[in-house]
């Protein structure tokens, strides 16, 4: 740890710079090949001398670099050191705010680096720069060492997300990636799940927090398991290769060994024989002994031939199972992505039928609209029509004050014929009265209708959109104030109709003083009367023109209240149609559902059959191994072997 300590100061005083404090004890404190400088904020001459240090150091298998505030530079001045290192295994630089130039320096470090097998980088800014993260990318495609990335918080974007995925289509050694709380969606988690069939060694993927859908997340996950199962098939047959690699070693060791003994019995036989003078039987056990031994190495040549038929056949066994596995989960994953676009098109279908229906609902809003306005005009007309009978007010008024300043000069004389002039005018305006009261009426009819109408389509338009509930009400409540407002006016016309009529009166009790000019006033009169039949018959022709507008209007309303019921309908049916949609749309889930299930229980059934087999040939491992064990121990080779 001193020699670390040296070095470090040594590479910092030839770079004109003190050696942090905080740096030299934790290099002194220095366990198990661990450096530990998390939080520590390294300045650029520490990252150069540490950069330097770490390319001939052997010691240190552990790196971590985790809040240092790393600077672009320093963090590439270190990496630099890191690509020709030999001995790190772990590296961790969380938290330093890698951009641009960190994700360019880790890729060469991806490229040349032979030993890193985990990377953190989580909490850094590699998503965001496209170009430096996707040589970042390319260089985890080439690299053959790395097992395990954590790139959790990187702002890594649906790009980064299918750069990845390239990356992974082309890497055979990540086992475990962590990409939790980045800006991935649907389109990266899609790619993703699409590059997974062809990566049989990345066995955990984690995406939290990227806004991917739950069916990507699923088809995530159903990889996961797949890889995982294949990677404990593959270590299990390894196991067991191993295993019995190990037992027909230890085999040849004890045949050996029993050859070595055998040699060494038929040699203390040729000397007992040699010993006894027997030479004959000497030579005849010697030659059924060798004949024997070769018996045995012809057996022994045999078995272990049976032992690599055997192991060629399950190898053989197992490949074909393992292309039958893989071609049912590419039949599987096809029929999982029919279904998913199956569902995107019943979506689309179902998004265009909303679209419809909102588009119902703005005509239904339009015609609402067209309703108001109508029902406005209705009311201007009828406020126009007032206005002329005021017009027409005023102007009788203006002849009868004309007539009283003539009746001044002419009524003396004529005081009879002008109370029966008078009695005719009196129910003539009453006549204009009694008209004007049935126009009231009938317009008070109309807007009665109008607005009876109004209220049926606005409750329907209600029940249909309830969310216009206040505008509706601030309107009706602006429409009776309107109401109001005309009601007001009609009682003011009243008042004047009123007076009008107090001073015709008083015309009348003036007009009694006025008989000298009674002549003159009947010529008057007559011509008048003539007047007032004209009026008369404008009056009539424009109460007939308003009441063929209403009835128009009435049309109008009733088109369109129609057409209203109409659009209903065609809602109603958009909305069956709909449910209809919807119901299908479920069948066809519980379908897909039933028949994933289906083929998850076939799964099982092969993988039992699957297990079944295995556990069939290590019975058959384990008898053929017994029968050798047997074979050796019974040989009749023992029997010849010396007592001890």
């Amino acid at each position: 740890m001193e020699e670390l300590q040296r070095a470090y100061s040594r590479l910092c005083k030839e770079s004109g710079a003190e050696p942090q404090e905080a740096v030299l004890q934790r290099l002194h404190g220095l366990l198990r090949g661990r450096l530990d400088l998390a939080t520590q904020s390294l300045t650029l001459d520490t990252c150069r001398a540490l950069g330097k240090l770490l390319q001939k150091e052997a010691l240190l298998t552990e790196l971590v670099l985790s809040d240092c505030m790393l600077s672009d530079e320093g963090a590439t001045l270190l990496l630099q050191g890191l690509c020709v290192n030999t001995v790190v295994r772990f590296l961790d630089l969380k938290g330093n705010n890698l951009r641009a130039a960190g994700a360019e320096a880790l890729g060469k470090l991806l490229r040349q680096n032979k030993s890193i097998q985990s990377l953190t980088l989580e909490w850094n800014s590699l998503g965001p720069w496209e170009d430096a993260f996707a040589t970042f990318c390319g260089a985890l495609a080439a690299n053959s060492t790395l097992r395990q990335l954590d790139l959790r918080n990187n702002q890594i974007s649906h790009k980064g997300a299918e750069e990845l995925a390239l990356a992974l289509r082309s890497n055979a050694s990540l086992q475990q990636l962590d990409l939790r709380w980045n800006h991935i969606g649907l389109l990266g988690g899609r790619a993703l799940a699409n590059c997974l069939p062809s990566n049989r060694t990345l066995w955990r993927l984690e995406l939290a927090g990227n806004s991917i859908p739950s069916d990507v997340l699923r088809a995530v996950e159903q990889a996961m398991d797949r890889n995982q199962d294949q990677q404990a098939t593959v270590r299990e047959s390894q196991a067991r290769a191993h295993i019995l690699s190990k037992e027909v070693q230890h085999l040849r060791e004890e045949k050996s060994k029993q050859f070595l003994d055998l040699m060494e019995t038929i040699d203390r036989q040729r000397q007992e024989m040699a010993k006894s003078s027997t030479l004959q039987m000497a030579e005849a056990a010697l030659a059924l002994s060798e004949q024997k031994a070769r018996d045995l190495g012809e057996r022994l040549a045999t078995a272990e031939q049976e032992q690599r038929s055997l192991a060629q056949r399950q190898a053989k066994e197992h490949r074909l199972e393992l292309q039958e596995a893989a071609d049912r989960e590419s039949k599987l994953l096809r029929d999982l992505s029919a279904a998913q676009e199956k569902n995107l098109r019943l979506r689309n279908q179902v998004d265009e039928l909303e679209r419809k229906v909102k588009s119902q609902q703005e005509q239904l809003f339009l015609s609402r609209q067209e309703l108001t306005t109508t029902s406005a005009e209705l009311k201007m007309r009828a406020a126009q029509a007032e206005e002329r009978l005021e017009l027409e007010k005023t102007r009788s008024r203006q002849n009868l004050e004309d007539a009283e300043h003539l009746r001044f000069k002419e009524v003396e004389h004529m005081t009879r014929h002008l109370e029966e002039s008078e009695k005719a005018m009196q129910d003539r305006v009453q006549r204009l009265e009694a008209v004007r009261l049935s126009l009231e009426e009938e317009l008070s009819q109309v807007k009665a209708a109008a607005l009876s109408e109004r209220g049926r389509a606005e409750e329907e338009l209600l029940k249909a959109k309830s969310q216009v509930r206040l505008e509706e009400q601030q309107r009706l409540a602006h429409l009776e104030e309107k109401l109001r407002l005309l009601a007001q006016a009609r009682d003011e016309a009243q008042s004047a109709c009123l007076q009008q009529k107090q001073m015709v009166a008083d015309a009348q009790a003036r007009a009694s003083q006025l008989g000298l000019q009674v002549e003159g006033l009947r010529r008057r009169l007559e011509e008048l009367q003539q007047e007032l039949s004209n009026k008369d018959q404008e009056k009539a022709a424009e109460v007939t023109r308003v009441r063929l507008e209403l009835q128009e209007q009435n049309g109008r309303l009733q088109a369109e209240l129609t057409a209203q019921e109409a659009l209903k309908e065609k809602a109603a049916a958009l909305e069956r149609q709909l449910k209809v949609i919807a119901s299908d749309h479920r069948e066809a889930l519980l379908d897909r559902e039933s028949e994933n299930a289906s083929l998850r229980e076939k799964l099982r059934l092969k993988e039992a059959e699957i297990a079944r087999i295995r556990e069939e040939e290590a019975q058959r491992a384990s008898f053929l191994q017994n029968a050798v064990l047997a074979y050796v121990q019974g040989s009749p080779l023992r029997t010849l072997s010396p007592p001890k």
